[in-house]
């Protein structure tokens, strides 16, 4: 369902169409389609203003984790259960390109703004598994690094904007109740913050240049703030 941020309680469209939990979607970048994978093994891609289903293609054995636009350009990035990471063309709802496959649960997934880099993160448990790895989505796709230091599964990872003043940066957040920011270029974790009592951390999302909120499965929402005067520090400043 989609509701309006400034109007009333009630849902202002639906988009009914799948047999099972969605469990992932996407809105285009001029926000005229919707893209959503569900359990029931398909993508649906929908007309944003009728709810109209455009397009359904079936994917064999390929549970849906998360979905993100690559950024002017007309496809999106999924992540799966089967550890692989699938670029779709969204014009004809076909797969592009699969990366290389992973070894374990393929849980989010991220696009850098300038649409050159994706992050993906894993599944694991006792810190087998459990990291975030970088691909390349210019012309050679390839694998450029991993970022390991967490304990439990990743459920999310984020680009974070440029206005920190460093060099590029990621976020992470993870089942082992941390959020860890990392260099991007180097793979060195630059700082990390353990919300203690918060239980699974479960997604990660921007607010502006130094600000960040991350959700929890015991403690609601966290509202974090990234602060560079003495060195880069996480520090959490609201619960709601």
């Amino acid at each position: 369902m989609m509701w309006e941020l400034s109007g009333n309680s009630e849902p202002s469209q639906h988009f009914p169409g799948h047999d099972l939990v969605v469990t992932g979607l996407v809105v285009s970048p001029d926000a005229s389609q919707l893209c959503t994978g569900s359990r029931d093994n398909t993508i649906c891609k929908w007309d944003i203003e009728t709810g109209e289903c455009l397009c359904r293609t079936a994917i064999s054995r390929n549970l849906v984790t998360h979905l993100c636009w690559v950024p002017g350009e007309p496809y999106f990035i999924q992540t799966s259960e089967d550890k692989l990471i699938r670029m779709w063309d969204s014009r004809k709802l076909q797969v592009a390109h699969t990366f290389p496959g992973k070894q374990h649960i393929q849980t989010y997934c991220d696009v850098s703004q300038d649409g050159r880099y994706c992050i993906s993160s894993s599944n694991g448990f006792a810190g087998e598994g459990c990291e975030a790895t970088l691909w390349d989505l210019r012309q050679t796709r390839n694998r450029v690094r991993e970022y390991k230091g967490h304990f439990q599964t990743i459920a999310s990872c984020i680009f974070l904007p440029k206005g920190l003043g460093l060099t590029p940066v990621i976020a992470t957040s993870s089942h082992d109740c941390m959020v860890k920011i990392w260099n991007q270029d180097t793979g060195a974790c630059l700082t990390t913050l353990c919300l203690e009592g918060s239980g699974p951390l479960a997604s990660l999302a921007v607010c502006d240049s130094s600000t960040l909120l991350c959700a929890s499965f015991n403690s609601g929402i966290h509202l974090l703030r990234i602060n560079n005067a003495k060195g880069l520090e996480l520090q959490e400043v609201a619960k709601f």
